[in-house]
């Protein structure tokens, strides 16, 4: 590999990691089209298998930022990152089987209908909801002294968890662009622990899906572009952790879905290619 290459990838890399942390969707969003863009040879396989490994380096270092920031909802976490991890070994299995063109629009039509659903139904308007014997409540106090309490239904949690897994782990995408919607607006999430608690989620269950693949054997001879790519994202998860202590909800939450409309757009062009 060339020098130009590899500092294209750790560019990609750091954007990726900024991005993703910030909105807390590990940034396999953005990184799965630009991977098919500039290796158009590899199959859905091997473009899955790479974005899910940074994806997992993503969220491993985002969730050491935010852990210092006090913002993720652990005992949450732990319950949806089990969740999900069922959904991650049958989704890495099953990409082998999905057909290119069938997987651009797929993922095409995925990303489109979330970030509509997003402009239409926000969340970040959402008033805490009653507590009552079928919710399951939260108070957490970030280091800055930001207090959030919210309650939600845990079963929603639990079995969302488990297809958010599956999408994110057959698609390479993260899971974090589905999650964070689901708990804002589903859950009644405040957006800050959101994208915390979505991040710890991430990490747990892309390193299921990335083992998987690792055994399957889609990683084999990649290795170089998860290095540079890694080294970005790692940089790019800080910088983005920082960063969205000043970041408004309703910024996060527009960025999101008009990142994912741009992208989703941009992958079902690509399927009539």
């Amino acid at each position: 590999m060339d020098i130009l290459h590899a500092l294209l990838l750790v560019g990609i890399g750091l954007t990726v990691g900024f991005i993703g942390t910030l909105i807390g969707a590990g940034g396999g969003f953005i990184l799965v089209p630009i991977l098919l863009i500039l290796y158009p040879k590899l199959g859905p396989e091997i473009i899955t298998s790479i974005s899910l490994a940074i994806v997992f380096l993503n969220a491993c270092s985002g969730s050491i930022a935010y852990a210092k920031m006090k913002r993720i909802d652990y005992k949450s976490a732990l319950a949806f990152s089990l969740a999900t991890l069922p959904g991650a070994i049958l989704g890495a299995y099953l990409v082998n089987d999905i057909p290119e063109k069938f997987f651009d629009i797929l993922l095409g039509l995925i990303l489109v209908s979330i970030a509509v659903f997003l402009l239409i139904k926000p969340g970040f308007t959402k008033k805490p909801g009653n507590n009552n014997k079928h919710r399951t409540s939260r108070s957490i106090t970030d280091n800055h002294g930001n207090r959030y309490e919210y309650s939600f239904k845990n079963s929603i949690g639990i079995i969302s968890s488990f297809f958010v897994g599956f999408l994110s782990s057959l698609l390479g995408i993260g899971g974090g662009i589905i999650h964070v919607p689901v708990l804002t607006s589903l859950l009644n999430f405040p957006i800050h622990v959101a994208t915390a608690t979505s991040h710890f989620v991430l990490t747990v269950m892309a390193l299921a899906g990335t083992v998987t693949h690792i055994i399957q054997g889609n990683l084999d001879g990649q290795w170089f572009k998860v290095l540079y790519l890694g080294a970005g994202v790692v940089a790019g998860a800080q910088a983005g952790a920082a960063f969205s202590h000043h970041a408004k909800p309703r910024w996060i939450i527009q960025a999101l879905a008009f990142a994912l409309l741009l992208v989703g757009i941009r992958m079902l062009l690509r399927s009539y290619n």
